[in-house]
């Protein structure tokens, strides 16, 4: 009779050690005398110690910071650049049969990867098309991940250091840029000034009454200003009626 209650005992003890409850983001890699033989979970799960081992897998995503790289761009600037790799586990018996570990595998070639595209492009790229590098870094470390049953979703470079010469220079190009602009502007503001001249110019050679008029607006404008001293020339179209019919 003992012996039945010891058996009922131990069978009661294995029943309640090989249960085992996962939650929705969890997953349990089932291996039967050393052998893969599938992927549980979530819920109440049965794993008969033993003969069973497993290896729980968290299927959330993940942020991995990435440290800051020393990197030389395509235009032979030195940079130090980090990014921040977003990712989760797609397929949990890749990730735990296809590599060791999968976190550090994906944070190891998430750096190399970082040093080889931002060292493709060059320093106005890194600056300027923040969102380009990102996408291919993204396409990239998704590729070499693939077999390990990660997803990566999303990289995103966060910082670029220069050093204190670089800033100088590139704030001097800068300043230099500005001033070109200015200068650009202000020659097609002289332009266009110019063009409008001439036309001014060609419609009061059309009409020499006009010419006269404007001549005589500016007389009154000039009248307003306080000088005690006024000169200013007589055309001699305006007074010409004065000397007779011939001018004389």
């Amino acid at each position: 009779m003992s012996f039945v209650i010891a058996i009922a005992i131990f069978i009661v003890v294995l029943v309640f050690s090989a249960i085992n409850v996962l939650n929705e983001y969890e997953r349990v890699v089932v291996f039967t005398l050393g052998r893969f033989t599938g992927i549980k979970g979530p819920g109440l799960v049965l794993v008969w110690p033993g003969i069973q081992r497993t290896r729980r897998v968290d299927l959330r995503v993940i942020v991995l910071n990435v440290p800051k790289q020393d990197v030389i761009t395509r235009d032979n600037v030195s940079v130090k650049v980090n990014a921040v790799v977003y990712f989760r586990v797609v397929d949990a018996g890749k990730a735990i049969i296809q590599v060791a570990n999968a976190f550090d595998a994906t944070s190891q070639v998430a750096q190399t990867t970082l040093r080889s595209v931002v060292g493709q492009h060059e320093m106005d790229d890194l600056l300027a098309q923040r969102d380009k590098l990102n996408v291919d870094l993204q396409r990239i470390l998704d590729q070499s991940t693939e077999n390990w049953g990660i997803k990566v979703s999303t990289v995103e470079i966060k910082d670029v250091d220069l050093d204190e010469s670089m800033i100088r220079a590139m704030a001097k190009q800068a300043e230099a840029e500005r001033t070109r602009r200015a200068k650009i502007i202000h020659a097609e503001g002289e332009a266009q000034a110019a063009q409008q001249l001439v036309e001014a110019a060609k419609a009061l050679a059309l009409q020499p009454s006009a010419l006269q008029l404007r001549y005589l607006q500016t007389l009154a404008d000039i009248a307003h200003e306080r000088t005690q001293l006024i000169v200013f020339p007589l055309p001699l179209d305006l007074i010409k009626p004065f000397f007779g019919p011939h001018g004389e």
